[in-house]
């Protein structure tokens, strides 16, 4: 089972911090009380990146978000990534740290995107594998994030929420439930969101995040969703973070907000309609 005391983040509301928001955040974070990175980004030795988060992690709760483990690969996790993971964990001491359910390499090349999984026995005991590596590497457990997709596999022996609940029983690692994905997902494959978070493992989500999406269509004219986090949250994905946080209680909410960056106060109105869902369940 996982550690609670691995995922120390408060049940309220964070953001992808920005180093343009860095001013606000410091004086004026208005309902914002958790903060996000991407672990790629600060594996550096020093500079101003690495000093504004050491500023920022004594007034706010970090959670590490990492983004190029490539978990799902066919080969071990690179060792050096892992050095250098271990390396920022032990001088931040996040209150969290999470990945994605998606593999990025290839016979040591690195694709610049989380790309999807067959769901089957053999793929279940290498994801496996590569997050008891890592959580035995960074000494905590880990989050796993379920994946936006736009296609699923014949070869898949299982649904993509009995893989997760799988995972998190074997390994003892926790879940990180994306709301978009599962909205993207669904509707690129013609499933109904609500059944997935209906049969998702609620039990072994630490944290949700919430994110916005481009929508296009694909050559057959049928509409094709773009996991983007450049936009604002849409109106169905925030009915369907209600309901799941209805059904599961309050959990830490992150906004992603990672391409078009908006004006702090924008990211922060967000924030808000977050915690006014949240809020109420917690009391």
């Amino acid at each position: 089972m996982s550690r609670i005391s691995d995922f120390r983040l408060p049940a309220g509301v964070g953001v992808g911090y920005k180093a343009q928001h860095f001013n606000e955040l410091v004086s004026a974070p208005g309902c914002v009380s958790w903060l996000e990175i991407h672990a790629e980004n600060y594996m550096g030795d020093g500079g101003r990146p690495l000093a504004q988060l050491r500023h920022l992690s004594e007034r706010f709760p970090i959670s590490v978000h990492g983004v190029g483990l490539s978990i799902g690969g066919e080969a071990p996790l690179d060792p050096d990534h892992l050095a250098r993971l271990r390396h920022l964990c032990d001088w931040l001491q996040p209150a969290s740290f999470s990945e994605h359910l998606a593999w990025s390499t290839h016979e040591g090349a690195f694709l610049n995107d989380l790309l999807p999984l067959p769901y089957t026995e053999a793929t279940l005991t290498r994801v496996c594998d590569h997050i008891d590596a890592l959580q035995a590497t960074i000494g905590r457990a880990m989050m796993l994030e379920n994946p936006s997709t736009y296609l699923a596999f014949a070869e898949s022996e299982m649904e993509e929420t009995d893989f997760l609940a799988e995972i998190a029983r074997r390994t003892g690692c926790g879940l990180l439930l994306d709301v978009n994905n599962v909205y993207v997902a669904s509707t690129n494959q013609q499933r109904e969101p609500l059944d997935y978070i209906e049969h998702f493992p609620l039990a072994a989500v630490h944290e949700i995040h919430l994110g916005g999406h481009d929508e296009q269509a694909d050559e057959h004219g049928d509409r094709l969703l773009i996991d983007s986090h450049d936009a604002e949250v849409v109106d169905p994905v925030w009915q369907l973070y209600r309901e799941t946080i209805r059904r599961s209680g309050p959990r830490p909410t992150l906004i992603e907000w990672d391409a078009n960056i908006p004006p702090y106060a924008e990211l922060e109105a967000e924030a808000s309609r977050a915690a006014a869902i949240l809020e109420p369940v917690a009391a």
